[in-house]
């Protein structure tokens, strides 16, 4: 018969993670270490990581040999696994996310410009989207920008066709404050 020692010895053992399990959290905080290097200083100072690990970002940023980056990640990596790696992921998060909004909101304002472009029901639709817009300056950018793709019909990036999609781009951020936050971070890179 086996003692308890044994018994608990054997426990022990399968409560452990196994070999496998602890690469694949290995392979898991590289990964997340490897978002990090997405993220601008200022977004990756806030997350009071610690000094080594911090440093070992900015050097791993710096690094273009493809067998030095490798090296430096796995560092990175092992570094990771004495931080709480949960506000990283999600800071990691917020980041993406902040950018997904900043390009749907881009995409938005090249969809308007070229709507405007095309029809004058367009532009009386926007009107009615963007209260308190100045109409006659829209009315004038829509003009300039249909000027412009008349005379150069191949080019088309005259600097009214880019003057409109700057204010559209404006008015579309008046409207939709709650972008505006995402696309300062935006700006902030």
């Amino acid at each position: 018969m086996r003692t308890h020692e044994e018994m608990t010895a054997e426990d022990d053992e399968f409560e452990r993670p196994s070999k496998s399990q602890k690469k694949r959290e290995s392979t898991d905080l590289q990964s997340l270490g490897e978002d990090l290097l997405t993220l601008p200083a200022n977004r990756l100072d806030p997350l009071g990581l610690p000094e080594i690990l911090t440093d070992a970002v900015r050097a791993a940023k710096k690094i273009t040999a493809h067998e030095g980056r490798r090296r430096q990640m796995q560092y990175i990596g092992k570094l990771m696994r004495r931080v709480d790696a949960e506000p990283l992921r999600q800071a990691v998060a917020s980041f993406k996310l902040g950018h997904a909004k900043d390009s749907l909101a881009l995409h938005q304002s090249e969809q308007w410009r070229e709507r405007l472009l095309a029809s004058d029901d367009a532009m009386q639709e926007f009107i009615e989207q963007h209260a308190g817009i100045d109409v006659q300056q829209l009315r004038s950018q829509v003009r300039a920008a249909r000027k412009d793709a008349a005379l150069a019909p191949e080019q088309r990036s005259g600097r009214a066709f880019r003057d409109l999609f700057q204010f559209i781009k404006t008015e579309q951020l008046r409207v939709h404050p709650a972008a505006t936050a995402d696309a300062d971070d935006a700006d902030e890179e």
